[in-house]
């Protein structure tokens, strides 16, 4: 289990996006003309994860559905669908969410964002998740050609905003993403919930109220 490990005054708290601040179900796409069987199916078979980081890591849609097509035809059109509508598998903010990067944001703390997305989706972001208009800036992995765990990008982080390691937060929900981080020097959190989130931010110090915000996490998805 990841701790958030360290000592000293945190000064800044970089945020993971999908999962901790934005709700991402793909699944709401596929379930309008496919069954759950057809949607495991679908994504088994063209290892729809693995596809989907590299699409994180910048490798154009493009490539990544004419290998789809020339290799599983049946499933090409689903892999489109979902492309085409990837507005939609965005099902808006995390609860409590907005409320917290709020706080943080009055409080002073600096606020940033690392998240592994594909630059050719990036703008629907804000949109599905308007708190983002706090962060100072969003480092997106489609867009530097480098996604997490990589350590590339962690130390890309470091220098690119002159983090001290020691003094800043990572908040991810994936583990392996968390130890990255704690890896690079950063102080890692593994999100479950906002309202953990909350309790753990207090208790290095943070200045916001732990009690406050629904405690529900999002559901996890592929």
């Amino acid at each position: 289990m990841s701790k958030a490990s360290g000592t000293g005054a945190v000064s800044t708290v970089v945020y993971d996006l999908g999962q901790v601040l934005i709700g991402w179900d793909p699944n709401r796409v596929w379930s309008r003309t496919m069954s759950p069987e057809q949607i495991s199916e679908f994504t088994e078979t063209i290892n729809f994860r693995a596809l989907n980081h590299s699409l994180d890591a910048g490798r154009p849609f493009e490539d990544a559905h004419a290998q789809v097509r020339a290799t599983w035809p049946a499933h090409a059109l689903p892999l489109r669908q979902y492309w085409d509508a990837f507005a939609d598998s965005l099902t808006g903010p995390i609860p409590g969410s907005a409320e917290l990067v709020a706080e943080l944001h009055a409080a002073g703390i600096r606020l940033l964002g690392l998240t592994n997305w594909s630059a050719e989706t990036f703008h629907h972001a804000r949109e599905a998740a308007p708190a983002l208009g706090l962060l100072e800036d969003i480092l997106v992995s489609g867009r530097e050609g480098v996604a997490k765990p990589d350590p590339a990008i962690f130390s890309l982080l470091i220098d690119r905003f002159g983090l001290r390691p020691a003094e800043t937060v990572f908040v991810d929900d994936s583990l392996p993403n968390v130890e990255a981080a704690e890896a690079a020097g950063l102080r890692g959190i593994h999100f479950r919930s906002t309202a953990d989130l909350r309790r753990r931010l207090a208790d290095l110090g943070l200045p916001v109220d732990r009690g406050r915000g629904p405690s529900d996490a999002p559901p996890r998805t592929a």
